[in-house]
């Protein structure tokens, strides 16, 4: 029996599901409509993926949870689309009084293995229609199918080649930074050559940009975790942000422009980052920085000859500019519990080739490397 009800909500619920696996995957550009089913999944499933860790102790275990989200979301909304455009399609053939070669004409079970074997392409055709619409749907629903495959088989590799390409600049930030990186620790090591730091700072302009340009076209790769506990994007954007602002305001020199275009990038990144995530500036964010912190900083970089300004209203500056990207960091610290970096390198703050299990065994090696 036709019910024109039925059938227009199932027509209504492939169109949604194709336009939004069409916006997730295909179109390079955010979406600011708020209603969306990928935008209220991942808010949902990250909402009660992240309250499980939140019980778990900070370390190693924790990430490891953590890491696990991102690609097991991707594989679960694929699953979800597939299995949403199989029921809508099933809902659309029996809303029409689609007849089948069974008896009684099918029912709506019938309907949906026939929507199931359709979407998936088995052509097994032990249950077909019998009608011109329902052949007609069939066909349909066999080249959504099709395209649908097609769309997956071609979004994984772009997605991790944009991970890949984001991780190796994180990878290489510890050599010079440190692990967990800090702006005290990446001055100290390339201050001394100029040229060599204004090069560092347009590798990591760029970087920011391309950071921005793929999390805006992927907002997934948000979720994807650093493959060690001391990095993430997170923490090589902020020390980057750290380091361009404390150029800026208390470090003359010739870097002093492309400090400001790599400030400008990276804060451009993490405020659309923001945006994209649902996450507002923190109100009242945690002083990363305060006034006896910053007078050891300078101390500790006076010690290899890097000379902070003292001078009236540079604190002031700094300060101001910090506020300009610190409210946004921390909103997203907060929401992917991913912990910034400290602005000196403390204690615990250890060259990469010390991250590793034969650190000890390679640490001599690696400083007489340094020597040479």
């Amino acid at each position: 029996m036709m019910s024109p009800l039925l059938a227009a909500a199932g027509a209504l619920w492939v169109a949604v599901i194709m336009w939004d696996a069409f916006e997730a995957l295909v179109l390079p550009r955010r979406v600011t409509r708020r209603l969306r089913p990928t935008r209220m999944f991942y808010r949902v499933t990250w909402r009660m993926w992240s309250a499980v860790a939140r019980h778990m102790r900070p370390g190693g275990r924790r990430e490891t949870y953590l890491s696990f989200f991102g690609p097991l979301s991707l594989l679960v909304l694929m699953a979800a689309w597939a299995a949403s455009l199989v029921a809508a399609f099933a809902l659309l053939q029996t809303g029409l009084g689609t007849g089948l070669n069974v008896s009684g004409g099918g029912s709506f079970t019938d309907h949906l293995y026939l929507s199931g074997e359709t979407f998936f392409t088995l052509g097994l055709g032990d249950v077909t229609p019998v009608s011109r619409a329902g052949r007609a749907l069939v066909v349909i629903e066999a080249g959504v199918g099709f395209a649908f495959l097609a769309l997956v088989i071609g979004y994984l590799p772009v997605l991790y080649q944009s991970f890949s390409r984001r991780e190796v600049n994180i990878t290489l930030l510890d050599a010079r930074a440190g692990s967990p990186p800090s702006a005290e620790e990446l001055l100290r090591g390339d201050w001394s050559d100029q040229e060599a730091l204004t090069a560092l700072l347009r590798e990591w302009e760029r970087w920011s940009a391309e950071v921005l340009e793929s999390h805006l076209s992927y907002p997934v790769l948000s979720y994807y975790r650093s493959q060690h506990d001391n990095q993430s994007w997170l923490a090589a954007l902020t020390t980057i942000l750290d380091t361009s602002a404390l150029m800026i305001v208390g470090i003359p020199g010739s870097c002093a422009r492309q400090a400001r275009l790599t400030f400008a990038m990276a804060r451009h990144a993490v405020v659309d980052l923001a945006q994209v995530l649902g996450r507002p500036p923190t109100d009242s964010p945690r002083d990363r920085l305060p006034a006896s912190d910053l007078a050891r900083l300078r101390t500790g970089l006076a010690g290899v000859g890097v000379v902070v300004d003292a001078g009236a209203g540079v604190d002031d500056k700094l300060a101001e500019m910090r506020r300009m990207y610190e409210p946004f960091v921390t909103a997203l610290s907060e929401y992917l519990m991913m912990p910034l970096p400290a602005w000196r390198a403390g204690s615990d703050a250890h060259e990469n080739w010390r991250a590793s299990p034969w650190g000890q065994a390679s640490g001599d090696d690696a400083k007489n490397i340094e020597r040479s």
